[in-house]
């Protein structure tokens, strides 16, 4: 595949989103889950059975008005980015949707990144020197 800033092929696009540290969701113009990422330490699980079903479907009835009203935002300009972050299983997750758009501003969808910053926020201080801590940092 050819970008503007370089070019991978599939195995390596692949490899690309299977080791971000992030979860990604994508759904099109049509408000249809058309990718997700597959990475070993998914925050929310997906099923392959999302795939091409309207993302209205996919979430708990308590919360698609809010689904709806983000991709409302971002389908008319109005908005270009929603974040929330939430406790679960005593992780702290932090979830963005980004509004997907062409070189014309053209509505193309909705990218979703679920990232779970529970060590992250434990940081302090600094590090400046490389060092293994594990074999989940290591990977």
């Amino acid at each position: 595949l050819v970008f503007p800033s370089g070019a991978l092929d599939l195995a390596q696009l692949k490899g690309i989103f299977a080791a971000l540290p992030v979860d990604i969701t994508f759904v099109d113009a049509d408000d249809r889950v058309r990718f997700f990422s597959e990475g070993p330490d998914r925050v929310f699980e997906r099923s392959k059975a999302i795939l091409g079903r309207e993302v209205h479907h996919c979430h708990p009835p308590k919360s698609v008005h809010v689904v709806e009203e983000i991709v409302s935002s971002f389908r008319d300009g109005s908005q270009s980015v929603a974040e929330f972050w939430i406790q679960l299983h005593g992780r702290f997750v932090h979830i963005r949707y980004f509004a997907v758009r062409d070189e014309v501003g053209t509505y193309l969808g909705t990218l979703e990144v679920t990232q779970d910053l529970t060590r992250e926020r434990q940081l302090e201080g600094e590090r400046r020197l490389l060092q293994y801590d594990d074999e989940e940092t290591a990977r």
